[in-house]
């Protein structure tokens, strides 16, 4: 038996499991251990510190239900979540495709399912705007019957799981593409808003003097047989907080204007974005998941 120091305890728990019968859990964890003891050894963790973490992801883990996941919330504003998904998108994705954003923590499974040019504000109110394009290929041919799922907070500032009776869905919806790819949305203008500061992590962002908000957005989730899906988001160019995401999550390419008059808008009044989207061919090794989930399902888990 070896005196362990400072620096030989690192080796003596990776030896300990290297008979880890899965390769890529073992893998996983000796570059764990490797990060966080190398982390615990540069910043000369105290003891007072090391039980100061450990109460935060108790508290946070305490803040979890299955209307809300304040672990992805704490991924997304470490942008631990903005790597994951940056990472993922380059391995697997075949040819081009519209950029990624985030899913969030506010993703529901089952929306409802509305028609061409449908609104999927059934009991919030506002001011509208229209969502309208195409779904295509890299090669930009219509992808006919592609699924796609769009999600929001309302005019206020908020979505339908801080509002609502968790059974009641409002401000979210399922699409199919036409014939030619075509969709078109009804909506409402979305409020950009504070990420939840009530909890464990707002206290963090608090103390870190950041602002915690997050630019106006629409969340669009796409997916048709034989192609990649695709996750990503609109993001209102004139919020405040267009060039400070608290979680990361703008790309310039992502960024749009609504304006009325626009050409080929299905309701030329009302405020309307035209975006067309590019889907990627999946790859046969594509075994990927979303970066993140809906709540209640990882409560369930």
């Amino acid at each position: 038996m070896a005196d362990l120091d400072q620096n030989t305890v690192t080796e003596a728990v990776i030896a300990q499991m290297a008979d880890t019968p899965d390769p890529r859990l073992r893998e996983v964890m000796a570059s764990l251990v490797r990060h966080l003891h190398g982390f615990a050894r540069e910043v000369k963790l105290t003891p007072a510190e090391w039980l100061a973490a450990i109460g935060f992801l108790t508290r946070v883990g305490q803040t979890c239900t299955p209307i809300r996941q304040e672990f992805i919330l704490l991924s997304d504003t470490l942008g631990l979540s903005r790597l994951v998904n940056l990472m993922d998108d380059k391995a697997n994705r075949v040819g081009e495709a519209t950029e990624t954003s985030l899913l969030g923590p506010f993703y529901r499974e089952a929306a409802p399912q509305f028609g061409y040019g449908e609104s999927i504000a059934t009991r919030a109110k506002g001011p509208e705007m229209m969502l309208f394009g195409r779904v295509v290929n890299e090669a930009g041919e219509g992808v006919p019957h592609a699924t796609v799922e769009i999600w929001q907070t309302d005019a206020d500032g908020a979505y339908d799981l801080q509002v609502n009776n968790p059974e009641v869905m409002d401000m979210r919806g399922q699409f199919r593409t036409d014939a030619e790819g075509r969709y078109a949305i009804r909506t409402l203008i979305p409020l950009g808003y504070s990420i939840p500061m009530d909890g464990p992590v707002g206290a963090m962002v608090r103390a870190q003097n950041r602002h915690g908000f997050r630019p106006a957005h629409i969340h669009v989730l796409i997916g048709a047989e034989g192609y990649r899906e695709l996750v990503t988001a609109l993001y209102l160019g004139d919020d405040d907080h267009i060039d400070s995401d608290t979680v990361f999550g703008v790309s310039e390419s992502l960024v749009v204007h609504p304006r009325a008059g626009l050409e080929g808008a299905p309701d030329p009044a009302l405020p309307s974005v035209r975006y067309d989207f590019r889907i990627a061919r999946k790859a046969a090794h594509d075994t990927s998941g979303r970066v993140g989930a809906d709540p209640s399902k990882i409560a369930a888990e």
